[in-house]
C-alpha cells in the first residue's frame, strides 16, 4: 500500500477561464504547504526571473500582500505600457482579492494562511482593454481555481466524458466523425 503523501507535500492544482473576448481571464493554480514542493516552486520562480516574465508577490494594497503569500507569474510578457499596466494593476488585484475571498469562505484555512503559498500563472492578453473586466475577470477566475483544485476537479469521468469534443477559445477540431474520416481514408484507424 503506497503511504498518505505528507502534508508539507501535497499540492493543490486548480485551472479556471473566465469571461470571454480580450478581456478574459485564465488562471492556473499551485497550493501548497510553504516546507514542500510549492514552497521551493514558490521562491525558484521568485529568485530565477526571465526577460519578460518577473514574478512578483501579489498584494491587497502596497505593503499588504494577499495570504497565503500568492505568487503572481504572468504567462504573457507585457507586450506594451498599457498592457504592463492591466496585469499590474487590475489583474493584480484581481488575484488578490480572489485569493483573499479563498481564505475567507474556508477554501483555503485560516491555518494555511501562514503555512501554504499560491502560485497563480495568470494570462492578461495583450489586446485586453477593459481594466474593470480584467479585474473581475481575474477574481473570479483565481477563487474558481483554487475551489477546482481544493477539490481535485475535474473529476475523471468529466475528462473522459470531454475526450470526443474538446475545444477551447482558439481552436475548436472539426465533429469526430469528420476526423474519423479522414483519418481512414489516409490508412490510419482511430
Amino acid at each position: 500500500m503506497t503511504p498518505a503523501p505528507h502534508p508539507t507535500q501535497a499540492l493543490q492544482i486548480g485551472e479556471s477561464f473566465i469571461g470571454d473576448g480580450v478581456n478574459a481571464a485564465h488562471v492556473n493554480t499551485v497550493f501548497g504547504h510553504r516546507e514542500g514542493p510549492a514552497g521551493v516552486a514558490w521562491a525558484t520562480a521568485l529568485a530565477t526571473p526571465s526577460a519578460g516574465h518577473v514574478p512578483f508577490v501579489t498584494v491587497l494594497r502596497p505593503s499588504l500582500p494577499v495570504k497565503p503569500l500568492t505568487l503572481f507569474v504572468t504567462k504573457a510578457a507585457p507586450a506594451t505600457d498599457a498592457h504592463g499596466l492591466l496585469i499590474w494593476g487590475p489583474a493584480q488585484a484581481g488575484i488578490a482579492a480572489g485569493v483573499a475571498e479563498a481564505l475567507a469562505d474556508g477554501t483555503i484555512s485560516l491555518e494555511q494562511a501562514d503555512s501554504h503559498v499560491v502560485i497563480a500563472a495568470v494570462w492578461v492578453n495583450p489586446g485586453a482593454d477593459d481594466a474593470d473586466t480584467v479585474y473581475a475577470n481575474n477574481r473570479l477566475s483565481v477563487h474558481t481555481a483554487l475551489v477546482n483544485g481544493a477539490a481535485s476537479l475535474p473529476s475523471s469521468e468529466a475528462v473522459i466524458a470531454a475526450r470526443d469534443s474538446p475545444f477551447n477559445p482558439f481552436y475548436t477540431p472539426r465533429p469526430a466523425a469528420s476526423l474519423q474520416a479522414a483519418t481512414t481514408e489516409h490508412g490510419a484507424s482511430v
